[in-house]
C-alpha cells in the first residue's frame, strides 16, 4: 500500500531521506465511506407486511362478530295456552252438591211446631206465645236468604234429634250454633231453646198424640 502513495522523484536519493506522498491520489480514490447520520428513515407502508415498531404494541385484531351478551335474557319460548283449572270446575261441583243437599225449610218447621203443639197443654200460654213468635222470625230469615247452609243444616239436625227425643244431643246443637253463629241465630234460638227444654218434660203419651 505505502508504494501507491509515494512519488516518482529522483531515484537517486539518500536512504535517510523522508519519503513523498502523494496526496492527490488519496484525494481521487478518497478514504472509507461513512453511512450519513441524517439519513430519514421511510414510514411503514399501512398495506403488506410491516416490521414491528419497537416498544409500540400492535393494534388489537377487531372481531367480526359481535361477541355475546352474558346478560341477555334467553330466548321467549312459545307461550302455551293455560290449562283449565280442576279447582274450578271442584268449585262448581261442590257447590252443586251442596245445593242438592240443602235442607227445606218446610221440613224443619213441621218438626218444630209438632213439639209447640204437644207443650201447648202444659206449659203456660205466654211461653208458648214466645216461643212461637220466635220460630216465625226464624222462618222468616230462612225463607229470605239470610241463614247461612251450615246453620240451616244444623237445625235440620236439631229438629230431628227433637223428634227422635235425644235431648242430649239437640241440646249440643243448639250450643254449638250459638257459640259459632250468634249473628244468625240471636234472634230466634232462645225460643228453640226453651222448646227443648220444654218438650223434655214431657211424658212419652203426650209426644205420641201430637207424633207426625
Amino acid at each position: 500500500m505505502e508504494e501507491l502513495y509515494i512519488k516518482p522523484g529522483n531515484q537517486e536519493r539518500g536512504w535517510n531521506d523522508p519519503p513523498q506522498f502523494s496526496y492527490g491520489l488519496q484525494t481521487t480514490q478518497g478514504g472509507p465511506k461513512r453511512n450519513p447520520l441524517n439519513k430519514r428513515v421511510p414510514p411503514p407502508q399501512l398495506h403488506g407486511s410491516q416490521s414491528p415498531v419497537p416498544g409500540v404494541a400492535p393494534p388489537p385484531k377487531m372481531n367480526s362478530t359481535p361477541p355475546l351478551n352474558p346478560m341477555a335474557p334467553p330466548p321467549c319460548a312459545v307461550a302455551r295456552p293455560p290449562l283449565p283449572c280442576p279447582a274450578t270446575t271442584q268449585h262448581a261441583d261442590s257447590s252443586s252438591a251442596q245445593s242438592e243437599c240443602e235442607p227445606h225449610v218446610d221440613d224443619v218447621i213441621v218438626i218444630l211446631n209438632w213439639a209447640l203443639m204437644a207443650c201447648k197443654e202444659s206449659v203456660k200460654k205466654q211461653v208458648c206465645d214466645d216461643v212461637e213468635r220466635r220460630l216465625k222470625i226464624f222462618e222468616e230469615v230462612w225463607r229470605s236468604g239470610k241463614l247461612s247452609l251450615p246453620v240451616k243444616r244444623r237445625m235440620s239436625l236439631l229438629a230431628e234429634e227433637i223428634k227422635s227425643r235425644n235431648w242430649e244431643r239437640a241440646d249440643e246443637i243448639h250450643r254449638a250454633l250459638i257459640v259459632d253463629y250468634v249473628n244468625e241465630v240471636s234472634q230466634w234460638m232462645v225460643g228453640v231453646k226453651r222448646l227443648i227444654a220444654e218438650t223434655r218434660n214431657l211424658s212419652a203419651a203426650k209426644l205420641d198424640q201430637n207424633q207426625q
